[in-house]
């Protein structure tokens, strides 16, 4: 896979030998923080996602990781433009989708499909297994009205279901087994982009596994491209070729998965993998040292002045404050650090040592 990089955050991207399929460019949604009271005046902006781009192939997959509020289920969602961007672009196989209107963006609902993570609260209890399933059917026309029935009992049992199941509600089934009836109704439309945001966070260890290889299959079988989000790093590197890691809004490094994993760059992506258990290690009685990150995630609200993460890094220095690293190339995968190289055991002494200082109640200068 060919790898580019610009000089400038706003030309984040990673390109394609083959067809690329999505293209995000510059995307930004900030929801308005109104006042109380009777006059509700804007006050704030949350900065969800801020000026992230990134590409995607056909039959691709990238794995969107970070702590929880970094922004990664919002950007799902302007993809799928069940939320509508504040700026930038949204490129679906060359057409800008991200300023449409829902009118004319209702084609492109059935190329792109989404996997909700909470499989309890994603299917309406009051419709059966077969109308969930069937609506997306009927509403795009894939099948004559006569043919939905035995269309839906396909689609049960190519994601491992009883195909004589339709006739139930989702509360007669099991957690895992809700969530194959999600990936069954995004299936439906066959859509060429699924983005699946933590579809197997809410699942037992032994189900997501299950789940994780009928995603794996039907990617192969159909050639679907997947947009992954999760927090599970473990889970991302079985299924990702590509990894994008994101912090408040922003993506601070972006690599193929032998080089993110083999070999982070960015302070922010060393830390969450030094906290992946490593099961190998233990096994022959090794051990890893682990980076700690101090302090607090700042406010998206108001988020510090140059690099977002410099509040919790052991790197920092004045530069930082003042500058906002732009997302370079370095080391064969683009990452915004000014002190971008890989770990050391340096790193997780002076990581250890800021974090034993925060715990302290001392001052710790960024």
């Amino acid at each position: 896979m060919t790898e580019t990089a610009t000089g400038a955050a706003s030309e984040q991207s990673i390109s394609h030998p083959g067809t690329t399929l999505l293209e995000v460019k510059d995307l930004v949604k900030h929801f308005p923080v109104r006042s109380t009271g009777v006059v509700r005046r804007v006050v704030g902006q949350v900065q969800a996602v801020d000026g992230i781009s990134f590409s995607l192939g056909q039959g691709e997959s990238l794995g969107l990781v970070g702590e929880s509020g970094c922004g990664k289920s919002t950007t799902g969602r302007l993809v799928t433009r069940l939320l509508d961007p504040t700026s930038g672009e949204i490129r679906f196989e060359g057409t800008d989708i991200g300023g449409l209107s829902q009118k004319r963006v209702l084609p492109f609902r059935r190329e792109i499909q989404i996997i909700f993570q909470d499989p309890f609260s994603s299917l309406n209890p009051r419709h059966t297994v077969g109308s969930i399933i069937g609506v997306p059917l009927r509403v795009h026309s894939i099948v004559p009205k006569a043919q939905v029935l035995s269309r839906v009992q396909e689609l049960l049992e190519v994601v491992g279901l009883n195909p004589e199941h339709y006739n139930r509600y989702p509360t007669e089934f099991s957690g895992g087994q809700r969530q194959r009836i999600g990936i069954a109704r995004a299936l439906a439309v066959r859509p060429k982009l699924i983005v699946a945001d933590e579809p197997v966070s809410a699942l037992d260890v032994s189900i997501q596994a299950q789940v994780m290889n009928l995603l794996g299959n039907l990617q192969k079988e159909f050639g679907i491209s997947f947009l992954f989000i999760a927090h599970d790093l473990a889970v991302v590197r079985h299924f990702c070729r590509q990894v994008a890691v994101m912090y408040l809004g922003k993506i601070v490094e972006l690599a193929d998965r032998e080089r993110l994993y083999g070999e982070p760059h960015h302070p922010y992506t060393q830390a969450l993998l030094s906290a992946v258990p490593d099961v190998r290690q233990a096994q022959i009685g090794g051990r890893r040292e682990r980076i700690r990150l101090f302090g607090d995630v700042p406010s998206p609200i108001d988020p510090p002045s140059g690099c977002r993460f410099r509040t919790r890094c052991w790197k920092a220095q004045d530069i930082c404050a003042r500058d906002e690293p732009p997302l370079r190339s370095v080391g064969g995968r683009l990452v915004a650090c000014h002190f971008a190289a890989p770990p050391t055991l340096q790193d997780a002494k002076a990581s250890q040592q800021a974090a034993e200082a925060v715990s302290a109640g001392k001052d710790v200068a960024v």
